[in-house]
């Protein structure tokens, strides 16, 4: 067997000196042409897109992000665009979070408020980076994700606890974030603070917490007051608030209560029916003198089961009339819930100046149970009063040329009650703080609603409730039983 011998050397050496000249040929190829094309267009395309990712980023969050949300989670309400468009003075919102901790949620709804104005800052601030930061505003224990809103020496602090509201007894949760934050600006932008006296001294029931706090939220300061031990409503009163109060005001009372409303002043007025032969003569009487408007005795009956909840009559999901107070309400297609409601009656002729808008109303089937709570039954008898009725009403009396005095009379104590506020999504509070913010003259601080971020309460009226029982238990397993026997009669006759 032969084998070939070779010489690497030679051959290597030959290969080398054909390299330089097929190098340079290969520049002139048409695969080269083709490739250079490509890379050019490649590097093109790169760096438009890299200018497209910058320009974008440079947009406002308004244009960049859509929110798909079925709640709207990361839109905000129209109150809080009104309120930082119109900001004078530059506001700084200083997120405090340590790197790799923020919320998405929170970092959303912070680049939706950068893009309302150009005179409000957001500046995040990592703890651990800038230590001191918290001691100026003496703040220990802080949770990531806080912050701290500031307008020249005036801030506040809003805790990450106050960013979500959590119901224990539910396990549900909700993103107040816009509220707290909103209700932050309006703070440190605020010279005055609204005032509002809580009447004391006559078996008055205090707000819940929940309830309480959504008054804080509203920046509206709060003070105890007795009549009995003042001359009259204080003059730096804006508000004054009687909640269920389980015993009637003396004439002294009445009269102080009677002049602070005729110079201007404004009342939230909260009854129920009392028990036993208690009456609130003075008070119910100074409504219908002043304004026209009375209180049926007795506790409202619904005949009509599209205004009632759970088959229970006296539970009431009465009509919303359309006023700045419902609103809100209306848009957002929130119910109200009052339960062991008075009925409202409003005079056909009113004193001059006065005008009433009935915010909430029975059916015209509505009925008043003059028994009380000593009824034995909710049907109508013989001396009830039939209605329909008004069970809220929004009163405005023009005093003078340069004032006017401001009412709202609800008349069940469920208004504020947490479990029907529950029932109704937070309708309840809404409507509460909603009234109050109409009587302060701070519409554009009407309540921010709390967003949801497992469901609702899907609010149906008992009517509904036995429709959809029919349809679902009867109806449809009648038609699925009535089209298998139609198939099988007919397969029987093949």
């Amino acid at each position: 067997m032969r084998f070939s011998k070779s010489n690497p050397a030679k051959k290597a050496g030959n290969n080398a000196a054909k390299t330089p000249a097929s190098f340079r040929a290969s520049f002139h190829t048409r695969a080269f042409r083709v490739g250079g094309y490509s890379v050019a267009a490649t590097l093109i395309v790169l760096a438009i897109a890299v200018a497209v990712n910058v320009l974008a980023g440079a947009l406002p969050a308004s244009l960049t992000q859509r929110d798909t949300t079925s709640n709207q989670l990361y839109s905000l309400s129209e109150q809080t665009e009104i309120q930082v468009a119109g900001l004078e003075e530059e506001v700084t919102i200083y997120w405090i979070v340590q790197s790799g901790s923020e919320d998405t949620h929170v970092e959303l709804l912070l680049d939706q408020y950068a893009a309302l104005s150009d005179r409000l800052r957001v500046e995040k601030v990592d703890p651990d980076v800038h230590p001191t930061f918290l001691e100026q505003y003496e703040l220990t224990g802080v949770y990531n994700n806080s912050f701290v809103v500031a307008c020249g020496e005036t801030y506040r602090y809003v805790s990450y606890a106050d960013v979500y509201e959590y119901d224990y007894a539910t396990y549900e949760s909700a993103f107040a974030g816009e509220g707290a934050l909103t209700s932050a600006i309006g703070y440190v932008t605020s010279e005055d603070l609204p005032k509002l006296y809580v009447l004391t001294g006559h078996g008055e029931s205090e707000l819940s917490s929940g309830f309480a706090d959504g008054v804080e939220q509203q920046n509206i300061e709060t003070e105890e007051l007795s009549l009995l031990t003042v001359e009259g409503v204080p003059e730096d009163a804006d508000a004054v608030l009687i909640h269920t109060p389980q015993s009637d005001l003396s004439e002294e009372e009445t009269e102080k209560l009677r002049d602070y409303l005729e110079t201007g002043g404004s009342l939230l007025l909260i009854t129920s029916p009392l028990s036993g032969a208690g009456t609130l003569a003075n008070l119910e009487g100074l409504m219908e003198e002043s304004y026209g408007v009375s209180a049926a005795g007795g506790i409202v009956m619904e005949a009509d089961q599209s205004y009632s909840l759970y088959g229970y009559p006296y539970n009431l999901l009465p009509d919303i009339g359309s006023h700045t107070i419902t609103s809100p309400l209306l848009e957002e297609g929130y119910y109200v819930l009052l339960s062991t409601a008075q009925g409202l009656t409003v005079a056909d002729e009113l004193p001059d100046g006065v005008s009433v808008s009935q915010l909430l109303t029975t059916s015209d089937s509505a009925y008043s149970k003059v028994a009380g709570y000593d009824l034995t039954t909710y049907d109508w008898e013989e001396g009830d009063v039939d209605g329909p009725f008004a069970l809220a009403v929004a009163i405005t009396d023009e005093v003078s040329d340069e004032a006017q005095s401001q009412v709202v009379w609800v008349s069940s104590s469920y208004l504020v009650d947490d479990s029907a506020n529950l029932m109704v999504s937070g309708g309840n509070q809404d409507f509460f703080l909603n009234a109050l913010s109409w009587m302060l003259d701070q519409e554009e601080r009407i309540s921010i609603h709390a967003k949801s971020l497992s469901h609702d309460y899907l609010t149906i009226n008992s009517a509904t409730a036995s429709t959809l029982t029919i349809v679902m238990v009867g109806l449809i397993p009648l038609v699925y039983l009535g089209v298998g026997i139609y198939i099988w009669i007919r397969r029987k006759r093949r």
